[in-house]
C-alpha cells in the first residue's frame, strides 16, 4: 500500500477502487501523468503540486487523467481571476469570520451511512448588513479546504442541505446571475470535491424561480444531484437517514448548534461577537484532521444564529410523483 493510502480504512481503498478506478499499483504514474500537463497552461501559476494534493482531483474525476488536469488548472485560474477573495484567506479574516460565527456553513459532526460529510446552510440566517455573499461563499470554500484534507471524504464526498425557511423575496432579490455564476463556479467546476447531493427543504416559488437564472451554468451531472423536498420529510429522508440528521429536518439528532463549526475552525474561545482573538485556522498549515478538531470543540451554545427552523417544522407527506421529489439543479 502506496504511503499516500496511510490512514485509510480497507473498505474505504476498496471503495476506491472500485467507485473511483484508484488503483494503488500505479497511483504515482496516475499523478505524474497529471503533473506533466502543467507545461501546457503557462498562463497559470500551479501554487502546489505535491502528490498528495494532485491525488484529490483525481479521485473528484475518477482518474481520469485529462479531466483532473483541467479540474486542477479551474482550481488555479478561478483564484487568479477572483484575487480579492483569496486575500487573508484565514478563518480569522474579518469577513469569513462573521460567516462561520452565523452558521455559514453548518457542518455535522457525524457522516451519513456512506460516509459522506452533511453540509448545511440555514438560508434566512443571511443577514445582509452583516455578511456579504461573497464572504458567505469564502467561508463556505475555506471549510471545503479544511475538510477536503481529510482523505476519507475526498473519496466518499459531501452532501449540502439547504433549509430555506423564512427566506425573504427580499433576500432572495440579492441573488443576482453575477454572484450565483461565481458560486458555481468556485463550486462545481473549480473544486476537487465529490458532491452526492443537493437538498433543498422548505423553499419558496421565487427560490424555484432561481432555477431558470443558473440552469445555463449547471452541468448535467449537477442537475441530477439537485432535489427540491419543499416540507415533504419522507423524500428527504429516502435519501439521508434520520439518524444522520438534527430534528429540524426530522431527525433523531439534537438541534444544530450553529456554533460547532465556527469554533473548531476558531478555537474553542471564540466570541460571536466582535472582540475574538484566539489564533487562527490556517488552511495552508493542516495539521490535524476535521474529524479529530470536531471532537475537540467546545460545548458552549451560540447566542447568535441559532437555526430558524423548529424541530418537527417540516412535515411528514405521503410520497407523490411530483416537483418537489424531482432533481431540480446539479452540480457536475
Amino acid at each position: 500500500m502506496t504511503h499516500l493510502h496511510a490512514g485509510l480504512s480497507p473498505e474505504t481503498i476498496e471503495k476506491a477502487r472500485l467507485e473511483l478506478n484508484e488503483n494503488p499499483d500505479v497511483l504515482h504514474q496516475d499523478i505524474q501523468q497529471v503533473r506533466d500537463m502543467i507545461i501546457t497552461r503557462p498562463d497559470i501559476g500551479f501554487l502546489r503540486t505535491d502528490d498528495a494534493f494532485i491525488l484529490r482531483f483525481l479521485r473528484a474525476r475518477k482518474f481520469h487523467q485529462t479531466d483532473a488536469f483541467r479540474l486542477l488548472a479551474q482550481y488555479f485560474q478561478y483564484r487568479q481571476l477572483n484575487l480579492d477573495m483569496f486575500k487573508n484567506f484565514k478563518a480569522d479574516d474579518p469577513g469569513i469570520k462573521r460567516a462561520l460565527i452565523d452558521g455559514f456553513p453548518g457542518v455535522l459532526e457525524n457522516r451519513d451511512h456512506y460516509g459522506r460529510k452533511i453540509l448545511l446552510l440555514f438560508a434566512a440566517n443571511w443577514d445582509q448588513s452583516r455578511n456579504s455573499f461573497v464572504d458567505i461563499l469564502r467561508a463556505i470554500l475555506l471549510s471545503l479546504e479544511v475538510l477536503i484534507e481529510d482523505q476519507e471524504l475526498q473519496i466518499n464526498g459531501f452532501i449540502l442541505i439547504i433549509d430555506w425557511s423564512n427566506f425573504s423575496f427580499k433576500q432572495a432579490s440579492k441573488l443576482t446571475p453575477s454572484i450565483l455564476r461565481l458560486a458555481i463556479e468556485g463550486l462545481q467546476d473549480s473544486f476537487p470535491a465529490r458532491f452526492g447531493g443537493v437538498h433543498f427543504v422548505n423553499q419558496p416559488w421565487y427560490i424555484h424561480a432561481l432555477y431558470t437564472l443558473i440552469k445555463p451554468f449547471l452541468k448535467d451531472k449537477t442537475r441530477k444531484r439537485i432535489f427540491l423536498h419543499g416540507n415533504n420529510l419522507n423524500s428527504l429522508h429516502q435519501l439521508i437517514h434520520p439518524d444522520c440528521l438534527p430534528s429540524e429536518f426530522g431527525g433523531t439528532l439534537p438541534p444544530y448548534d450553529m456554533g460547532t463549526w465556527a469554533r473548531t475552525l476558531l478555537g474553542p474561545d471564540y466570541s460571536d461577537e466582535n472582540d475574538y482573538t484566539h489564533t487562527s485556522y490556517n488552511t495552508m498549515h493542516v495539521t490535524h484532521s476535521s474529524s479529530n478538531l470536531e471532537r475537540e470543540c467546545s460545548p458552549k451554545l451560540m447566542k447568535r444564529s441559532q437555526s430558524v427552523v423548529e424541530p418537527g417544522t417540516l412535515k411528514h407527506e405521503e410520497q407523490h410523483e411530483n416537483e418537489n421529489t424531482q432533481p431540480l439543479l446539479a452540480l457536475d
